[in-house]
């Protein structure tokens, strides 16, 4: 499979890479001009939070394993089980926490901006 051919900036690890394992799967420039799809599978350990983020553009989620706490800013807390879908708006601050016993798995769609970072700390 190939993907379309992406900035160096847009290859670089976000911030979050030093906290979670976070394998891209693939990555495509869109037809939305200026857009780009990223998907990643990201393992969260028992116990470790992602920190809060942001990201720019839409997050479009679903947990293959595990119980992972969703805090979103303004939003109530969810608790998220295998199976459930979640939705993180754009520039939105979000943190995820795996609640255990084992690694949380969530599969992540990104519709961002290109040649923006993936992930960017906001505390």
């Amino acid at each position: 499979m190939t993907s379309d051919p992406v900035t160096q900036a847009a290859q670089q690890p976000d911030e979050l890479a030093g906290r979670l394992k976070r394998t891209e799967l693939q990555r495509h420039t869109l037809s939305a001009p200026g857009r780009e799809v990223v998907q990643v599978l990201t393992e969260i350990p028992a116990g470790v939070e992602s920190g809060w983020h942001v990201h720019p553009g839409e997050e479009v989620g679903y947990i293959v394993a595990g119980t992972v706490e969703m805090q979103i800013q303004d939003q109530p807390t969810l608790t998220l089980h295998q199976g459930d879908p979640f939705l993180i708006p754009p520039g939105t601050p979000h943190n995820a926490v795996d609640l255990g016993p084992g690694t949380g798995h969530m599969l992540s769609t990104y519709i961002v901006e290109l040649g923006k970072p993936l992930a960017t700390f906001t505390r």
